[in-house]
């Protein structure tokens, strides 16, 4: 693991990332990546959660509709009109619809364990994440081989690493909440982990980045080239529902509306927010959460 060092404040908005050296736009994108540095524009798009093995192609389907904001700031994350031109594609392989990345955060470690259970003994909300991620470069094809990372807080807004960022006090291991796992030959993965707690500043939120060529040891990775960073979010009416529960209303901290999140920009999966499906009939059985995130290898 990396050095677990702190030297950021509690509040993301303060740094781009720990070993990041992606620059960040001011208020109100500040989480953004300048578009100057911009190293990649990847399409995010939902996904049906009915059968699994349909996720690739339900996913494109999706992604197909634009929201038709016109908003034009490569900050916003919004698709411009002659972006949309650029990369659609005829209708065997869908529309691609180009998303501006985010950063990393100041959470961020390197070297995160490959497994498919992150959880270790955090307790909370299970979600089992299911991802398709496909080629843009392509024809939007499944991306196979590549390892999509997951990092995210604890029920009470801690990020392993940097326990008592967020004012509490806990036991850190460095690896609680992290971990990654590789896709498959149609493009998906599948990781558990729980639902994440809140901290000042954010909505709740989970990190991701997908990385190609990486070698695998013994029960992590080396090498390799990041090429999708990204955030996810949940729905607001559910969240609220589990932040309510125990343990996320052990958390007294002030917890951000999605609508007033700094980066999550009201686009829907676009914007990376999660299709939510419950394991049972009470909020504490869980979900399945799954989206299709689109790369440029190229």
């Amino acid at each position: 693991m990396a050095d677990n060092t702190l030297g950021q404040g509690n509040n993301e908005s303060n740094a781009s990332g720990v070993g990041s050296s992606d620059t960040v736009t001011s208020d109100p994108g500040r989480h953004r990546r300048d578009k100057h540095v911009q190293r990649r524009r990847v399409l995010i798009g939902g996904a049906t959660t009915a059968v699994v093995a349909g996720l690739a192609a339900a996913g494109l389907a999706s992604a197909g509709t634009l929201d038709g904001s016109g908003e034009s700031s490569a900050e916003s994350g919004s698709t411009t009109v002659s972006d949309a031109a650029e990369t659609t594609t005829d209708a065997t392989s869908g529309v691609c619809t180009l998303n501006a990345e985010v950063t990393e955060g100041p959470y961020s470690l390197s070297g995160a364990l490959v497994r498919e259970d992150i959880r270790e003994d955090k307790e909370g909300v299970e979600v089992q994440y299911t991802f398709t991620v496909v080629d843009q470069d392509n024809d939007c094809a499944p991306l196979s081989g590549a390892l999509v990372e997951l990092w995210h807080c604890d029920s009470l807004g801690e990020y392993s690493g940097f326990v008592g960022g967020n004012g509490h006090t806990e036991e850190d291991n460095g690896t609680f909440l992290r971990g990654g796992q590789l896709t498959g030959t149609d493009g998906t993965v599948s990781i558990t982990s729980i639902w994440p707690g809140h901290y000042v500043s954010r909505a709740v939120h989970v990190h991701m980045r997908v990385h190609t060529d990486v070698t695998l040891t013994d029960d992590s990775y080396t090498g390799g080239e990041v090429i999708h960073t990204g955030q996810l979010f949940f729905d607001a009416d559910i969240n609220a529902e589990v932040q309510a529960i125990s343990p996320y209303s052990d958390n007294t901290t002030a917890e951000t509306a999605l609508a007033d999140d700094s980066i999550y920009d009201d686009g829907g999966a676009s914007s990376g927010l999660l299709t939510l499906t419950a394991l049972g009939s009470s909020v504490s059985d869980g979900y399945t959460a799954t989206l299709t995130v689109g790369v440029s290898t190229s």
